[in-house]
């Protein structure tokens, strides 16, 4: 009943820039946090950022100072500005939303499907 879904990834060339989107959509009561996720080829998953509804922000260390995420609560999306791009930013970048759904009870957390972003160097 809940869907998530990425856009905005691609190949960049290092030190450019890409813009991430990922908006909710379906069966939704309140949207506590969002956030973006990655994960490269023989690692684990990890935290990029995260963002509350009262825009609260949480950011990885590697991406400290280059990356922004910001909110547009009306329209249940999250956005992730990923400025001077490097190679190992590569992995595919997951949306994640922790929510409240109108049919299932508590709060869940949903993933997106992924989107892939490769830098070259």
């Amino acid at each position: 009943q809940v869907q998530l879904v990425e856009s905005g990834g691609g190949l960049v060339q290092a030190g450019g820039s890409l813009r991430l989107s990922c908006a909710a959509s379906g069966s939704i009561f309140s949207i506590n946090a969002m956030g973006w996720y990655r994960q490269a080829p023989g690692k684990q998953r990890e935290l990029v950022a995260t963002i509350t509804s009262g825009t609260s922000t949480n950011y990885a260390d590697s991406v400290k100072g280059r990356f922004t995420i910001a909110r547009d609560n009306a329209k249940n999306t999250v956005y992730l500005q990923m400025n001077s791009l490097k190679p190992e930013d590569t992995a595919v970048y997951y949306c994640a939303a922790l929510l409240q759904s109108t049919v299932i009870p508590g709060v869940r957390n949903y993933w997106g499907q992924g989107t892939q972003v490769t830098v070259s160097s």
